[in-house]
């Protein structure tokens, strides 16, 4: 399957700039997976389309401050460093803009020597990998001196810091939000619970992978970015009890799909470690029921994964409804159930 069959025209002023002020207040446009019935609506009237029984799985990611800016200690030429993933105590992946010069040994400096990086190496993909040197914690002093990674295609500031984490944001590790948790408040949360629908907890760290349009001509061709996931035994149990009552799993994200559907392909047990999963038309869900998920990139791997759950000519239809009908696109834009 070629790529260029996910894609679609995007106008730009569709592309959401800044969170709305209240979480809830987003739209939602509703998929029926079976009939292709599309429907409209606020998010808050998600509620109705929940089930008592029903559980509702979300990342718990954390998202860093892992932008930072510093000089080349020997020349004072601004850097820019993107923190990917940690590798060792102290030993960090990194992006770097600019990167030509920046060879193994350089060193940098980030808040007048609070921080201090040296280049050990260089990676595959061009980025870099550093060993950090401060005193004191290095997760205070990153949430001292970085800014929130936001995705290339939203260019404007972020005034708190906090409107690009989710309300249930624990365990601290990714490079980008999971950006569907972002409507949920935890009064609706409460709400949710109230109802009789049951919520459990994964981790995904998300990557900067997920924001790129693939570049291969074909599906086959396409290598995912492999992400760090945990699955806590308290929700494989969960699901385990709920797939048994024949009630539905949802994932909130296409970051909780794919952990559910990396670990449901084995024994519901606790698990963790690297997910490249691979969500495309033609592959089998076994565990996710319905999802909610934002509106994404044109012939992204994650408009390939709704594709896979709901059928491409049905996602896509969906997608010139949304163009159509004005919905706000990508990491602050509206919502989308598909059941």
């Amino acid at each position: 399957m070629r790529v260029d069959q996910f894609d679609f025209e995007l106008p730009e002023e569709l592309i959401a700039q800044h969170p709305l002020e209240e979480r809830t207040s987003s739209r939602l446009m509703t998929l029926n997976k079976r009939t292709g019935e599309i429907g409209h609506h606020r998010f808050q009237d998600l509620l109705d389309y929940l089930q008592p029984g029903d559980a509702l799985i979300l990342n718990d990611t954390r998202v860093l401050p892992a932008r930072l800016f510093g000089v080349k200690s020997d020349t004072g030429a601004k850097i820019e460093f993107l923190l990917l993933k940690e590798l060792e105590p102290s030993v960090w992946e990194v992006l770097v803009r600019p990167g030509k010069k920046l060879r193994p040994g350089a060193e940098v400096t980030f808040g007048d020597g609070l921080l201090t990086a040296e280049v050990l190496d260089t990676t595959e993909e061009g980025g870099r990998i550093v060993r950090f040197s401060y005193e004191g914690l290095f997760y205070e002093i990153l949430d001292q001196l970085g800014q929130m990674p936001l995705p290339p295609y939203i260019t404007a500031q972020l005034d708190d810091k906090e409107r690009y984490q989710t309300v249930f944001s624990k365990h601290r590790g990714s490079a980008a939000a999971p950006t569907a948790g972002l409507h949920f408040t935890e009064e609706f949360l409460q709400q949710i619970a109230d109802k009789g629908v049951r919520i459990g907890f994964v981790t995904l760290h998300v990557g900067l992978g997920t924001f790129r349009p693939v570049a291969a001509e074909t599906i086959d061709e396409h290598k995912m970015h492999a992400e760090w996931y945990d699955l806590p035994q308290e929700t494989a149990d969960l699901i385990s009890e709920v797939k048994a009552q024949g009630h539905r799993v949802i994932a909130v994200g296409t970051t909780a799909c794919r952990t559910l559907e990396t670990v449901g392909r084995g024994e519901w047990k606790a698990a963790s470690g690297w997910t490249d999963i691979f969500i495309y038309p033609g592959v089998t869900f076994r565990v996710v029921d319905a999802l909610i998920t934002n509106f994404h990139l044109p012939k992204s791997s994650l408009v390939m994964l709704v594709s896979a759950l709901a059928g491409r000519e049905q996602v896509l239809h969906a997608y010139e409804e949304a163009v159509r009908a004005g919905y706000r696109f990508f990491s602050f834009g509206d919502a989308m159930f598909i059941y």
